[in-house]
């Protein structure tokens, strides 16, 4: 057989296709060429392909070799594709049948002795190719465990070149199956007992873990910011199955799944230091671009400490993805798109000097002002709670009260949540965060009487438009967590409180 196919996938973001691998052998002089716009990785996989196929003790055929990636127009990168090269190529030179490779879907990189190494991306690989109607897999044997959450698709573990080889000429137990699907140890999430005093803060992380929405602490060093921002993900409930494999999705191709736990079914914490840069929070990178630190966040916590430190243009960036759930990366090769539905917690310091108490404050009331305004009015607008955290100046007294536990506290969010979906389950929305104000304003409409404060701060100019969309949908999570139908006055009073500009 002189020319022979096989399929692997290209990603794009989450997204991926199936590229089908075209071996033609002969009509030229020795050689090995690869078209459909390979990039470096993928054009040194004809020297790693070749040797791996040597080093398994198989011929390398000594003809003119073009091995075509379809479709041709499609962007392709990565060391994904070497299996697939090498099994098409050996096909084509007879030495293996073909019978198998028919419905299989091959995903990973040769070692130059044969060994085949694991690659990003697998389970949204395995996706595309089920998308696609392929039910096989063969991927590299450390990958299997994430592999195998990709239902109706039979996946396959490769250790060796030799092992496809084996398995495709019908040998069996040359490629390994999955065992039980791992569970691994739960995060380790703090609990909310370990906090002292700050009801205020305390209430609000509820209210955030309730209704979804976003936060700011506000307080001098030592007051527990960054303590409450941990013990959030404890509170929120744990991922659904589909919320499951998106989120496990977007850390695989990060490269930041654990082979012992793959499936991630708790709300990650993401926590990245305050000197990131755009690209890595964002994501970047050349040709296409790879997810960063808010997509890791997905479903779950993106916290940043020290945020008056982080640079302008990283906190101007999430305004995007904190509107739209998502955020679109254009590089050369093209446009991806990566989900980034967070729930964004910051903290900072008051002023420059951060003293233990405000009344050993250096600063002057221009400099407190110019450190907080780094801050931006268009992403405060974006934050839904503000809260100022206080100093702790009595620890005996502290030490004789009982702080409630997460348990307690995520039971009443749980309560709080599904009183929510029960309420938007027709519309699709999980949280009151999700709800667009238009329907808040039609559709949900709260009585005049309700809303008259907040028609106030409008006139008055304490809250713009798309801040009475946010106090809404605060009001509309106090007044469930408070087990009532629908909001009123207080309800409404209370989230304009929350977000009382002298709290920032």
């Amino acid at each position: 057989m002189a020319l022979a196919r096989a399929c692997s996938v290209a990603l794009f973001g989450i997204d991926g296709a199936v590229v089908e691998i075209e071996a033609d052998i002969g009509g030229g002089r020795p050689r090995t060429q690869i078209l459909g716009l390979p990039d470096a990785a993928l054009n040194e996989a004809k020297e790693r392909v070749r040797a791996a196929v040597r080093n398994s003790r198989l011929e390398w055929p000594s003809e003119l070799i073009t091995l075509a990636l379809s479709p041709a127009a499609l962007p392709k990168g990565g060391s994904g594709y070497d299996l697939a090269l090498a099994c098409s190529v050996l096909v084509a030179a007879g030495v293996i049948p073909s019978g198998k490779l028919a419905s299989t879907v091959l995903i990973g990189e040769l070692a130059l002795d044969g060994r085949v190494r694991p690659v990003r991306g697998v389970l949204p690989g395995l996706l595309a190719a089920r998308r696609a109607g392929l039910r096989r897999a063969v991927v590299p044997a450390s990958t299997l465990p994430e592999a195998a959450l990709v239902g109706d698709v039979e996946a396959l573990g490769a250790e060796h070149l030799a092992d496809v080889v084996g398995w495709l000429r019908g040998e069996d137990g040359r490629l390994s199956t999955p065992g039980p699907h791992p569970t691994g140890p739960s995060p380790d999430i703090p609990d909310l007992a370990d906090v002292l005093g700050q009801p205020e803060a305390r209430w609000a992380l509820e209210v955030a873990a309730a209704g979804g929405h976003h936060l700011l602490l506000i307080g001098p060093p030592g007051t527990g910011k960054t303590m409450l921002a941990r013990r959030l993900p404890g509170l929120l409930p744990p991922l659904s199955d589909e919320q499951a494999l998106e989120v496990t999705a977007i850390h695989s191709i990060a490269g930041a799944l654990s082979p012992q736990s793959p499936l991630i079914t708790t709300p990650p914490f993401i926590s990245p230091h305050h000197s990131t840069s755009t690209p890595a929070l964002v994501g970047g990178g050349v040709g296409l671009a790879k997810p960063g630190v808010i997509s890791r966040a997905h479903h779950g916590v993106l916290f940043l400490d020290e945020a008056c430190e982080a640079g302008p243009h990283c906190l101007e960036a999430l305004r995007t993805a904190i509107e739209e759930g998502e955020i679109r990366l254009a590089r050369r090769d093209g446009i991806v798109r990566y989900p980034a539905r967070f729930q964004l917690v910051l903290a900072t310091n008051p002023c420059p000097c951060a003293p233990a108490r405000e009344s050993d404050c250096t600063c002057s009331p221009h400099t407190r002002r110019r450190y907080l305004s780094r801050l931006s009015g268009p992403l405060l607008d974006r934050i839904d709670l503000r809260v100022r955290m206080r100093p702790i100046t009595a620890m005996s007294h502290l030490a004789s009260s009982v702080p409630e536990s997460s348990a307690t506290v995520r039971a009443r969010v749980a309560r709080a949540r599904q009183r929510a979906a029960d309420r938007w389950a027709k519309q699709g929305w999980l949280t009151n965060a999700q709800v667009p104000g238009p329907a808040l304003r039609r559709e949900f409409a709260l009585p005049r009487a309700v809303t008259v404060l907040l028609d106030r701060g409008l006139a008055a100019g304490a809250v713009t438009a798309r801040g009475a969309d946010r106090c809404l949908r605060v009001a509309w999570t106090l007044s469930d967590l408070d087990d009532r139908s629908q909001p009123g006055p207080d309800h409404v009073a209370a989230a304009l409180e929350f977000r009382d500009r002298r709290a920032a």
